[in-house]
């Protein structure tokens, strides 16, 4: 028996299971999801899970990078590999700037259970963790019926199932609903919070030493920059088709 429980204390570490990936609060981050991708010297890198392979992860991993993988959690695209499998009646209404891309029902199991085998994908490509868009459905002219309550528990059962895998996990904008959300998530990704003068509601999560990086989609405002910094924020000026490299406040 004494044998048995050296023997178990041992290989015991091996069978702890993993804890996600803490992101350093001022981390340099890069974001692209279109293009061959850039390479610039940033920490965090946040990059299409279908459009990246799992060596090019493994590389970025190898040399010190974090990597975050995107995917939309709340819309249908019709380009994407999996897009056979959701059922027609689960595809709500189209988005006017982006053909090819519907609402989608998160409310429905078999829906839930295809978005689950997009995290494992993510867990299978090595990223550290997901950037899942598109989680504000209800907010929008969506043509399903959403309501806010709904969303609240897609979005809390995501981050469930992303720390089921040892994910790190990050609220896409949806800003609103952070006094529900902001204790589920491990950090922020935002999109013109600024242009929308909606940054202030990231306080919360920024107190309880979260990232929060902030995307606007203009040239460099150094007045912004100030701002993003007396707040703890990561600001960083994106074109909007996201194909290179951004610009940081510093």
């Amino acid at each position: 028996m004494r044998t048995l429980l050296a023997l178990l204390s041992v290989i015991a570490p091996a069978l702890t299971a993993a804890t996600p990936v803490t992101i350093p609060v001022n981390a340099s981050w890069h974001m692209q999801l279109d293009g061959k991708l850039q390479t610039p010297n940033r920490l965090v890198y946040d990059i299409d899970l279908y459009d990246t392979s799992k060596q090019t992860i493994t590389n970025l991993k190898a040399g010190g990078r974090i990597v975050i993988c995107y995917f939309s959690a709340g819309t249908w695209e019709d380009w994407r590999s999996d897009a056979q499998a959701y059922p027609t009646a689960a595809l709500g209404k189209a988005l006017p700037d982006w053909p090819g891309e519907r609402w989608l029902d998160y409310r429905r199991d078999d829906v839930r259970q295809l978005l689950a085998k997009r995290l494992d994908l993510a867990v299978d490509k090595g990223c550290d963790a997901v950037d899942p868009d598109n989680v504000d459905g209800y907010s929008n002219d969506n043509g399903l019926s959403l309501t806010e309550a709904e969303q609240i528990d897609f979005n809390r059962w995501l981050a469930s199932e992303a720390h089921s895998r040892d994910l790190s996990i990050g609220l896409k904008n949806a800003v609103e609903l952070l006094p529900e959300l902001g204790d589920y998530f491990d950090f922020a990704i935002n999109e013109s919070c600024y242009r929308y003068n909606e940054c202030d509601g990231y306080s919360h999560m920024r107190s309880q030493g979260k990232p929060i990086f902030i995307a606007e989609y203009r040239t460099l405002n150094t007045s912004l920059c100030s701002r993003a910094a007396n707040s703890g924020f990561r600001l960083q000026f994106f074109k909007v088709s996201l194909k290179g490299v951004g610009v940081p406040c510093d």
